[in-house]
């Protein structure tokens, strides 16, 4: 038997994944291997994943096992695309999260990592880790719900100071970051929300693309699946004017 193999196995963090998408378009540049974690400590009123806030389900896997799976598809990068880690919210499993892109950077792979910052913290137990992260990470999608904390504290049952915290900190680290903002009518379309939004934006040194997602249903029927009651029920999608009108909040006119 292969020792240093055996080894590596042994060594390798275990993570509970969710599911994986493996021709992902929108997660990030070029096509992308998307894996989902299990485990989110939020609870975003518009959650499309609701299955994936349980931090006691999900499949078990080493990270060396989640990187050879995600590297079978590399034909299909070019030399654009990569591999993105998801949720529920990866920062909670983030030792899995440094050793599965420490692989792939061996490799040369492009690292994106999809999160809600919730987990960040500014302990130096907690930013040894995170700061070996941003080695082998190349970019940062980060949900920002919304600017203003009590709403956010409404909207999702955490504060989002900490949440500011983190995309400063990965602007002062020099690391790229795409800033994304769900609009949801009546919810997180306040003009003065936004522009305040976009006013943090501009303070950051490395946002290199901000995105708008429109608010959609196709979700709801996951919350009936776990019994808990879905709390937007009712409330439209927003229009296609309402959509324009946050993009020229918030999207730089260089991106428009």
């Amino acid at each position: 038997m292969d020792t240093e193999n055996k080894d590596t196995k042994v060594c390798s963090p275990v993570g509970k994944v969710h599911s994986i998408e493996t021709f992902g378009l929108v997660d990030g540049p070029g096509v992308r291997y998307v894996i989902f974690l299990q485990g989110c400590h939020m609870r975003c009123k518009y959650c499309h994943n609701p299955e994936t806030w349980n931090t006691e389900v999900g499949i078990e896997q080493t990270a060396e096992e989640a990187f050879q799976k995600a590297y079978r598809y590399k034909n299909y990068w070019k030399n654009n695309g990569g591999i993105t880690v998801s949720g529920g919210e990866p920062l909670l499993q983030i030792d899995f999260l440094i050793d599965l892109f420490r692989r792939a950077k061996e490799k040369k792979i492009h690292t994106t990592v999809d999160t809600s910052g919730n987990p960040f913290e500014k302990t130096p137990e907690f930013l040894e880790k995170f700061d070996r992260l941003l080695e082998v990470t190349d970019l940062f999608m980060l949900d920002i719900k919304e600017i203003e904390d009590d709403l956010h504290k409404k909207l999702t049952g955490q504060t989002n100071s900490n949440i500011l915290e983190m995309a400063e900190y990965l602007s002062e680290k020099g690391k790229a970051m795409w800033i994304r903002h769900v609009l949801v009518p009546g919810l997180t379309d306040d003009e003065g929300g936004l522009r305040k939004l976009r006013t943090f934006i501009d303070g950051l040194k490395t946002v290199e693309r901000v995105e708008v997602l429109p608010y959609h249903t196709l979700g709801e029927f996951k919350w009936e699946k776990i019994n808990v009651a879905y709390p937007l029920k009712g409330v439209p999608v927003p229009s296609e004017e309402e959509v324009e009108f946050a993009k020229d909040i918030l999207v730089p006119k260089a991106e428009s």
